[in-house]
């Protein structure tokens, strides 16, 4: 995924109507990734599909707890897509997702995935972008 991510960004897109340049492209990220697997393990477990955690949490807050110092962030999240050229392309088709793929302040990625058969959308992803 992070070569598909990076293919777009170096690219442009637009966005929602909004044409958005060419950026550099995101390096992987230990800790952002952790925070990802994290939050996609708990969708698909808990059966919440969305940028708030079921203990509550947000994407900021789980990724300062997996140890991500930030000066910028971002999330995306995604349920039912079974590979990740379907889920980067449905994130590219949405306005704000697309922004975040392309927004140049982001200098790294970590990325989450989780399968379950007898979840609601059996595979979730997420996407956590930062800066530090």
């Amino acid at each position: 995924m992070l070569a598909l991510v990076n293919q777009r960004r170096a690219a442009g897109a637009v966005c929602g109507g909004v044409s958005m340049p060419p950026v550099p492209p995101v390096a992987g990220q230990a800790q952002l990734r952790c925070a990802a697997r994290n939050h996609s393990k708990d969708m698909g477990v808990n059966n919440v599909t969305g940028h708030v955690g079921s203990d509550g949490s947000t994407f900021t807050e789980r990724i300062s707890a997996a140890g991500y110092a930030w000066t910028a962030a971002g999330e995306n999240v995604a349920g039912g897509f079974s590979t990740p050229a379907k889920v980067v392309d449905a994130w590219m088709a949405s306005a704000g997702h697309c922004k975040n793929i392309m927004n140049g302040i982001f200098t790294h990625l970590g990325v989450g995935y989780y399968y379950s058969k007898s979840a609601p959308f059996q595979y979730y992803w997420t996407q956590d972008f930062g800066r530090n």
